[in-house]
């Protein structure tokens, strides 16, 4: 008989299904990246018009991608690594290094952030920050906004990484 999921492997899919679920609806961001980009050289050197707006509207975009990916990346194991030797380990040593790495890096570079992150975000909350451009985006708050989201949705991809590598090295039977 199928024995239940255990709680730690259900919370680790999840957190995997909020980031997969995530990084699959920004993906489409990038068709409209593409498209306004078109639009813009359009414009400018067949119809000689400029819009700042729509400009910046590929800037926003592409940090929506961005830092909204992040999580998905991560869970994809699809990120930058320099594998000069982790591919040639055992699953076992894998486990180890994710575990530490997660910790480490995923965790430091979390908490530095987020300490430096929050004031920057709640300074252009209070006054509302726009562009600078008068014909502008007037949203550069939720636009730096998207930094927290990158932060909370790598810290829970961290968490999931770290505690699948936990249940293989300290909760799942060995054969």
């Amino acid at each position: 008989m199928n024995s239940p999921m255990p709680l730690i492997l259900r919370i680790c899919s999840y957190i995997d299904w909020i980031n997969v679920s995530i990084g699959n609806s920004v993906a489409w961001l990038t068709i409209g990246m593409v498209v306004i980009q078109f639009m813009v050289v359009l414009l400018r050197y067949v119809f000689g018009f400029g819009s700042v707006f729509l400009q910046e509207s590929i800037i926003y975009l592409h940090a929506s991608v961005f830092l909204c990916g992040v999580g998905y990346t991560l869970s994809k194991d699809a990120h930058v690594r320099v594998d000069a030797f982790y591919h040639r380990f055992r699953q076992r040593t894998k486990d180890q290094i994710n575990m530490l790495g997660s910790l480490i890096f995923i965790g430091s570079f979390v908490g530095v952030l987020s300490v430096y992150s929050w004031p920057y975000v709640w300074a252009s909350w209070e006054v509302l920050e726009g562009s600078r451009e008068t014909t502008g985006i007037p949203a550069v708050f939720l636009l730096k906004t998207l930094m927290l989201f990158y932060i909370t949705l790598l810290a829970l991809q961290g968490l999931s990484l770290f505690l699948k590598s936990f249940h293989r090295l300290y909760l799942e039977p060995r054969s």
